[in-house]
């Protein structure tokens, strides 16, 4: 059975038949009705064992309108990264997206996740798996789309271990000097400023995009604080406010001085991209392996947990989870707590 509703965006369409119900809102209502037929064969098909011969990618779409974006108004980050995972799949895997959603079986998942293991984390290929998972269970659920989930047939893999990578002050001085670095004297380049960005996040376990935000505006010196708007957990906790340690006090200074000069307000004219190409240019230059940018965050965490207790780590560095930042940021080894015990 069929209702229609006049609503404020045009008609709302429900449909409820064999103990399945679904609703949905259209500009008009031949719109709605066309929908509700189609809806209803849809359920009535599924019923008996018959699926509509949909492909994965309507699957992917539906399901973007259905659940993605309606996160955008609470959480805009999370949809985003949702919605930019899901288009990179059916890009990537146009054979699997075209695909009709009830006849893809576990040996195809199989494929896709066997092809997705070479070229990224085990991690990221299981959160990944945990996104897409859920288009079956509502295509099985709501849709009749399928009747069964072909992600129980295969195994995936299990969740990485957290980068262990140690941060050597030697391989420091190495970057930041190759680099072009000197001391007191500002950034004239984007070489340069990707390591006065490095050595700004080895004194504040502050993430790239979140330095190179930084501003006379933001910036306050005197306080030792700056106001950060933009950042990766705003969605859930709002503004953060950093404090800084005297070290990194003295580097700002020197970049505020720079930027008043130029009348800028921004500390950094470098992008995030460019940051990173250059790091890495000069990090491979140097023939350094398995240091990233990133692991900055970590090393600045370990050494500041010798000056200062969890809590106030996890004010400074903007963490909700405590645990985190135990498991994966604090990489101080067994022999360096063995020495000074």
């Amino acid at each position: 059975m069929a209702y229609y509703k006049k609503v404020e965006k045009g008609w709302r369409a429900q449909v409820e038949r064999l103990g399945v119900r679904a609703s949905q809102t259209f500009p008009t209502k031949a719109q709605a009705e066309a929908w509700a037929l189609a809806e209803e064969a849809a359920i009535l098909a599924g019923k008996r064992g018959q699926f509509p011969a949909r492909t994965l990618r309507e699957a992917v779409r539906r399901y973007q309108v259905e659940v993605t974006d309606k996160k955008v108004t609470k959480k805009p980050k999370v949809a985003r990264a949702d919605n930019l995972r899901f288009e990179a799949w059916l890009r990537e895997f146009p054979q699997l997206a075209d695909k009709v959603l009830h006849q893809i079986s576990g040996d195809d998942l199989a494929a896709w996740r066997d092809a997705r293991l070479k070229v990224v984390s085990q991690s990221s290929v299981l959160r990944e798996a945990q996104q897409f998972r859920p288009v079956w269970s509502l295509a099985i659920r709501q849709w009749k789309w399928a009747g069964a989930s072909p992600w129980k047939d295969i195994t995936l893999p299990p969740k990485g271990h957290a980068r262990r990578n140690k941060t050597l002050w030697q391989q420091i001085r190495q970057i930041v000097r190759s680099g072009g670095y000197r001391t007191g004297r500002p950034p004239a380049l984007p070489q340069t400023e990707a390591m006065w960005a490095y050595l700004v996040a080895l004194h504040t376990s502050m993430r790239s995009a979140e330095i190179l935000r930084m501003s006379r505006s933001t910036v306050d010196l005197k306080r030792r604080i700056y106001h950060l708007t933009r950042h990766k957990t705003d969605d859930d906790v709002g503004d953060r406010i950093v404090p800084l340690t005297r070290r990194v006090v003295k580097l700002l200074r020197v970049l505020e001085a720079a930027a008043a000069a130029a009348g800028r307000d921004a500390y950094f004219t470098v992008t995030d991209e460019s940051r990173d190409v250059n790091f890495r240019k000069v990090r491979d230059r140097l023939m350094i392996e398995g240091l990233t940018f990133h692991d900055s965050r970590a090393a600045a965490l370990t050494w500041l947990s010798k000056r200062y207790d969890v809590m106030t780590l996890a004010k400074i560095s903007g963490h909700k989870n405590i645990q985190e930042l135990y498991n994966t940021y604090y990489r101080e080894t067994e022999e360096e707590i063995a020495a000074r015990l």
